[in-house]
Parts: structure tokens; sequence; C-alpha cells
């Protein structure tokens, strides 16, 4: 290593350079775009449950003030839902559920997830 880059400049590009992927990390995490202090319920069916990195996805046609609205529901990662008991075989298109979701800001069809409730009563997530 030579000598300028031991000093002063050199320590402020090693952490210019270590710091640069966290701020990246933190804006994709963001959840700037969902409601966070309002909870919602949605009742439908599965359409599709994707589980993949870096968030699983529940796809779902809702009953909406008489209409089916076709919502998109963002999960944490598979590992995450893994420890909260999820299986990557859970939830199934043709699934009845009820979903909590915090819904977006801007007012389209979809959410953060809350809490998921099937048919036969099984529910993961918080529930309150």
């Amino acid at each position: 290593m030579t000598k300028r880059l031991r000093g002063p400049v050199g320590r402020l590009l090693l952490a210019a350079a270590l710091l640069a992927p966290a701020g990246a990390a933190l804006a994709h995490h963001s959840y700037a775009m969902f409601e966070m202090d309002k909870t919602i319920s949605l009742q439908g069916t599965v359409t599709r449950f994707k589980w993949q990195n870096p968030h699983a996805f529940i796809e779902l046609d809702a009953a909406v003030k008489g209409k089916t609205e076709h919502w998109a529901i963002e999960m944490t990662s598979p590992n995450n839902l893994a420890n909260e008991g999820w299986k990557r075989t859970w939830l199934k298109a043709g699934d009845k559920v009820t979903v909590k979701v915090h819904p977006l800001r801007d007012g389209s069809q979809g959410g953060s997830y809350v809490a998921v409730r099937k048919a036969d009563g099984a529910t993961l997530g918080e529930w309150k």
C-alpha cells in the first residue's frame, strides 16, 4: 500500500467504499410506500404465492365493495418467513384466505403483509 493511501485520504476512501452498499440496502428496505399506521383486511382467493428472494409475494383476488380486485402483497424474505413458521407449501393458488396488510399510500391494490388466516383457521403473522 502506498503512503498516500495509508493517510487520512486513504482511510476516507476505504470508509466510503465500505459504507456505499449500506445506503442502497437501506433504500431498498424502506416502508415509506405503505401506510404502516393503518391495517386493512382482505378476503379472497390466492392466485399465486411466490416464495422468492428478496421478498415473497401473495397475489390475491379480493372482494372489495362488491368487485373483485387483484392485490399484490409484499412479504419479507423466505428465510424470515421460515423463522415465523412459514413453508413454501403453506399457501397455494385457490386457497381461500383473509389477509391483513398495511395498504399502499397511493391507494393502488397492494400492501405489506401483516398476517394470513386460511379457511381452516390456520394463521400465520400477527393476528389481533
